[in-house]
């Protein structure tokens, strides 16, 4: 009977998903937008990363780019909930300790700091891999025909190298940018609260775990399809003025 009326008086999923208290729709929301910063912040610094990366990678010297090679193989093989352990406990210990010499207090990352950091480094080895290969997709004679020109290597990769390979690189870009959305979610350890954070933290309090994972997963859904759509928007822009690809063979 007990279990019953605690039944009947339990709040429905409409009320636990209320902008206002007693429901958690705001603290919902406000972690999609922590993710969704996060996200961005760590996307543009992987996409330097990435730029810079596969330059040095295609055009950099043998020291340069065996460097870069390291740089992207340990990236990849490493986890990324291992990187952000590591960078946000251990590399924050390590600086302490060495800006101690100088008798300078302790430092503490936040967790935005943390999180665009270490998932741009993740995303730079990705990004470098994605932009490499749409680098070497672009044809060679039109770089050979640019720097017989006499077109500075700056001014080649701005108005050549780059416009040439972006619709190569979108499809790649896209799925990164997909990834990260959903990598921020390792953030919870360090405690930040994006959106899964939020989330988790609702269900824990209210103990109605299928309602707030189910709109968390609606919610990342509708970040995804957004952002798919975008996407596409970019890739048919990029290929503007492109002859269309065609699978007759004629």
């Amino acid at each position: 009977m007990g279990s019953l009326l605690a039944l009947v008086g339990s709040p429905s999923a409409a009320e636990l998903l209320a902008w206002s208290p007693p429901g958690w729709g705001a603290t919902l929301v406000a972690g999609l937008w922590n993710s969704i910063l996060i996200a961005l912040g760590a996307y543009a610094l992987g996409l330097a990363i990435g730029i810079g990366g596969a330059f040095g990678q295609v055009y950099g010297g043998p020291v340069l780019r065996d460097l870069l090679e390291a740089y992207t193989t340990l990236v990849r093989a490493v986890p990324e909930l291992v990187l952000i352990l590591i960078l946000y406990f251990a590399l924050t210990d390590a600086v302490n300790k060495i800006i101690a010499l100088w008798d300078y207090g302790p430092i503490q990352l936040s967790g935005v700091a943390a999180g665009i950091g270490v998932l741009g480094v993740v995303q730079g080895a990705y990004s470098t891999e994605v932009i490499r290969g749409a680098i070497l997709s672009v044809p060679h004679g039109q770089i050979e025909a640019a720097r017989a020109m006499g077109i500075p290597p700056v001014l080649l990769a701005r108005r050549i190298t780059l416009p040439l390979m972006l619709a190569a690189a979108i499809p790649g870009l896209a799925n990164l940018w997909l990834i990260v959305t959903k990598d921020t979610a390792l953030l919870a350890v360090v405690g930040f609260v994006e959106l899964t954070k939020a989330t988790s933290l609702a269900a824990a309090t209210t103990k109605a775990f299928f309602t707030f994972y189910a709109a968390a997963g609606v919610l990342y859904l509708i970040l995804s399809l957004g952002s798919t759509v975008i996407f596409h928007r970019i890739e048919r822009w990029a290929r503007r003025g492109q002859r269309p690809l065609s699978g007759g063979g004629r």
